[in-house]
């Protein structure tokens, strides 16, 4: 069992391998988010610029999302609330709640935009649609994908995400093979250091790709609806049953984050090796366009074309992902419920208004993910405080060291956009 020296659980009861198989799914969901459009986008252009500078952000992105993403999971397996459920609970005035709920919903739109955008982007690689177009087909494709999700449950909607997430990892990584990078030049880009604020900029957007607010919310989210209502912590015979159902979930839930990360790390360096390996110093990469001509005039169309089929499943999946989770921050938070087909047509306008404007799209992408990773606090500080409190979680809150990660990873993240907001402020 994969195990982490910061998560002590109780120890996992023993059971068979259908069963236990039949529990994976819902980080597979959560961590296509980890794989939009804006992650491409940011990775590619880090990649181009920077060559393997920011391969150690990629990295240290991925860990601290291993954690964070089974944090949230747990607080929905224990709880049978989402995150924004008990913030909702929490935050008793009315007004403090609506503003928690405005920065999410900035944050949820953010995340919309860059996955609209770069569905819009890839059906105009393949098929020479016009973006706005494009950006109406995603749109619509979207919605059937949230219809299966409403009518047909949350394991179909598991089995359709999880296909789109296959596809997308053939798309981006098979460049890689054709073209490998260099070793020494992937061994250099573990040592953690800036070259100027651009990287720094780009450092952020990595990051607020990687770690994604909507995701932690979402995670949660998506533990509840398919694992049932929240345990009791008394001493009955009815709850030892309970404990033992948890136990065997989180031991589940371990495996699904572990696999799901390992997947979505290995994608997102991925595009930086083959940005890094194949664009570096080329003229017109720091678009997404510009990078997909590149790949074909270095690496053929085959991989160009592969590359592009990966960008749109990856702006249908995560586009659908990011309606599910605003509409659940919308519901915890305000306590109102919106159908996820209405959210998803409010939420399209400030995307195709972008593409409408003619705004650069891959620039639109990379500061989306910036937005992002400013919202990262207002989750994360939140998702640790709860799980570290044993009269929310009971005997399965946080040990001493897994808070003592998730503080870390919390002040790391602040850290480095306080730097940026500096940097940028100051022209430095």
């Amino acid at each position: 069992m994969p195990k982490n020296s910061a998560i002590e659980d109780a120890p996992a009861v023993r059971t068979t391998a259908p069963r236990s198989l039949w529990l994976l799914g819902p980080a597979l969901v959560a961590g296509v988010a980890y794989l939009d459009p804006g992650n491409v986008a940011s990775n590619m252009t880090a990649g181009a610029q920077y060559g393997y500078l920011l391969v150690w952000v990629v990295i240290a992105g991925n860990v601290m999302a291993w954690l964070i993403q089974y944090l949230s999971a747990k607080l929905g397996v224990v709880t049978g609330q989402s995150l924004p459920e008990m913030l909702g609970a929490r935050l008793r005035r009315p007004w403090a709640r609506r503003a928690y709920w405005l920065q999410a919903e900035l944050v949820a739109m953010a995340t919309d935009l860059a996955e609209v955008i770069g569905g819009a982007v890839a059906l105009n690689l393949l098929f020479n649609v016009p973006l706005l177009l494009g950006g109406l087909i995603t749109g619509a494709v979207s919605m059937v994908l949230l219809a299966v999700q409403s009518r047909r449950g949350p394991r179909h909607f598991e089995f359709v995400i999880i296909g789109l997430m296959a596809i997308i990892t053939i798309g981006f990584v098979a460049g890689v093979f054709v073209a490998p990078p260099d070793p020494a030049g992937v061994v250099g880009g573990l040592v953690p250091r800036f070259e100027g604020t651009g990287s720094v900029l780009l450092a952020a957007s990595i990051l607020g790709a990687t770690i994604m607010p909507h995701a932690i919310y979402a995670h949660s989210s998506l533990a509840r609806d398919r694992f049932g209502s929240a345990a009791s912590h008394a001493e009955t015979e009815a709850v030892r049953t309970e404990t033992s159902r948890i136990r065997r979930l989180l031991t589940a839930t371990r495996w699904d984050v572990s696999i799901a990360m390992v997947i979505a790390g290995s994608v997102n360096l991925g595009i930086l090796l083959l940005a890094a390996t194949n664009l570096a110093g080329v003229a017109g990469t720091d678009s997404l366009e510009g990078a997909h001509a590149a790949l074909a005039a270095s690496l053929g169309p085959v991989v160009a074309t592969f590359f592009a089929v990966g960008l749109l499943a990856s702006g249908l999946a995560s586009t659908s992902v990011g309606a599910y989770a605003g509409a659940e921050i919308m519901h915890g938070l305000l306590h109102v419920r919106v159908p996820l087909l209405a959210r998803r047509l409010v939420t399209l306008i400030p995307a195709l208004a972008i593409l409408w404007a003619g705004v650069d799209p891959t620039l639109a992408l990379v500061l989306s993910q910036v937005v992002l990773s400013f919202g990262i606090p207002f989750a994360l500080i939140p998702l640790v405080a709860l799980t570290a409190q044993r009269r929310t979680l009971g005997p399965w809150a946080n040990r001493v060291w897994t808070t003592v990660a998730g503080v870390t990873a919390s002040v790391l993240l602040i850290a480095l956009n306080g730097a940026l907001l500096w940097l940028v402020l100051t022209g430095a």
